[in-house]
């Protein structure tokens, strides 16, 4: 297994793992934690993932019976990471073809519904709800992930070769960063699409600051993160709130809750209090997800699970694997998400889905007029 990471203008290489730590089974789980902390106390580096589906195992009400296909954890151990040099631009040949979505505008539309229905009911607060890009793949998975990640930079990129799967994240979004006593996450909530031109730029990313509807969304999953912090960790606090980033095309809104949590607290405690972001659940997080699960019908995978690396004295970085494809054997995924609020339309959810995948349909890989 391999593994990249450009973390934060720091791009990591991962190769030839001495072993693999994994399982599919909900009831496997707390023994993966277990081998996690074995290595880390043999001095090992891991590197790899965590499924959204390896939530539901933190939660006895949640976790499931039966296994998954695709893995709850794969993390590599390795001695030590390289530096992983940039490689020049080339033209790749790359094609993604065949593209469509695994929900009909109709039903799409009947879900943000049956969500507004729960939070008139007090079931829920807010909602992240996912629908699903799917498409046919053409040339070299690591070619392509050059390709998107210089035409749309990011902070938290990672590209994964598994073998079996290829996982290309080119994700905004810091799960968790921990560094000796210090935890800090970035939960990301608000969208706004990017002006024409300089002067309405600025507009659009003055209008996201301002706008009731983000700030709200925002707000929530930043109360959210702070309990979650809470449950690891003392001196929990928001240093910065409703930042805007500027990327290719669009503008997010994040904004930073830190604690301070014991240096060597088991990553089994981290993971059970934070995993998976509230930023992809909603509020309350319990809820969120059993709703999530009976709406969406089918299995996130590695779309807004955790991609990153954990250092032999359990310093750590995780992404969230938004904006993220999945490849396999020609075929390919990509989960495309919102927060649905009670002031969530269904024209406005299914604009900002469309503009959250406009990184993959805006160029000449392919721009199908049906899904626009």
């Amino acid at each position: 297994m391999e593994i990249i990471t450009q973390f934060e203008n720091d791009p990591l290489l991962f190769r030839d793992p001495a072993f693999i730590i994994s399982c599919h089974d909900p009831a496997s789980l707390k023994t993966c934690f277990a081998a996690i902390e074995r290595s880390l106390d043999r001095g090992y580096f891991l590197a790899g993932f965590f499924s959204y589906e390896a939530g539901y195992c933190f939660e006895e009400r949640l976790c499931p019976a039966t296994a998954y296909d695709f893995p709850l954890v794969c993390l590599g151990a390795y001695t030590a990471p390289a530096r992983y040099p940039v490689p020049r631009r080339r033209d790749d040949g790359v094609k993604l073809k065949d593209m469509r979505l695994n929900i009909s505008r109709e039903r799409y539309g009947a879900h943000i519904r049956a969500i507004r229905g729960c939070i008139e009911r007090g079931e829920v607060y807010q909602i992240t709800y996912c629908i699903k890009l799917l498409f046919s793949f053409l040339g070299r998975e690591r070619e392509l992930y050059q390709r998107l990640l210089r035409e749309q930079p990011v902070p938290y990129p990672a590209f994964i070769d598994t073998g079996r799967y290829r996982i290309l994240s080119l994700s905004p979004e810091l799960f968790i960063r921990k560094s000796g006593e210090c935890l800090v996450t970035k939960p990301m909530k608000g969208t706004w699409p990017r002006g024409v031109d300089p002067v309405s730029d600025i507009i659009a990313g003055w209008r996201l600051r301002h706008d009731g509807k983000n700030r709200a969304e925002n707000l929530m999953i930043t109360d959210l993160l702070r309990n979650d912090l809470g449950r690891v960790g003392t001196h929990v606090s928001v240093p910065r709130l409703f930042e805007v980033a500027k990327y290719a095309t669009l503008h997010q809104m994040t904004s930073t809750v830190t604690a301070r949590v014991k240096k060597d607290i088991p990553v089994y405690d981290l993971f059970a209090a934070l995993f998976p972001s509230g930023s992809v659940t909603g509020a309350p997080k319990i809820a969120a997800m059993e709703l999530i699960r009976s709406l969406e019908g089918e299995e996130r995978r590695i779309y807004t699970g955790a991609i990153g690396y954990i250092t032999p004295e359990r310093d750590m970085i995780f992404n969230v694997p938004i904006r993220t494809l999945l490849l396999e054997e020609g075929r390919g995924e990509m989960g495309i998400g919102g927060g649905i609020v009670w002031d969530s339309t269904e024209q406005g959810e299914w604009e900002e889905g469309m503009v959250k995948a406009e990184f993959i349909l805006k160029d000449v890989l392919c721009r199908p007029a049906s899904l626009i």
